[in-house]
């Protein structure tokens, strides 16, 4: 497998950044997951926190055990928190993109300088 495809196979599939490790593009790859890591943190931290909040109330009491009064509930508490949490995930999917995209340039510039290489 080229070294190209594996990058953007890695960057894609696995986590943002990675493909740039692989190539040895330490700096890049770690900016990238460092990153996407504080987007997703962001995001899970944000729906735990309105699933256990949530969780809290059902147990105690304060909202009856009802599919339909919890499900409007989680769409109200998930549309009061929409504006950070989109961000986010903007954030994310940029650097998946960002990720996967200099994956595969640096990894064809690594495959030409190689071919170029071993041209006598």
């Amino acid at each position: 497998m080229r070294k190209s495809t594996a990058a953007v196979m890695l960057s894609a599939l696995v986590f943002p950044g990675i493909g740039q490790l692989y190539l040895k593009r330490w700096s890049l790859g770690l900016v990238l997951m460092g990153v996407a890591a504080s987007a997703t943190y962001f995001i899970i931290s944000v729906s735990l926190t309105i699933a256990l909040e949530l969780s809290a109330k059902i147990q105690s009491g304060i909202i009856p055990a009802d599919i339909g009064a919890i499900a409007n509930l989680v769409s109200q508490q998930l549309s009061a928190s929409a504006q950070t949490t989109n961000v986010a995930t903007t954030v994310l999917l940029v650097c998946w993109v960002i990720g996967v995209v200099s994956a595969y340039r640096q990894g064809r510039a690594l495959e030409q300088l190689e071919s170029m290489a071993q041209i006598p």
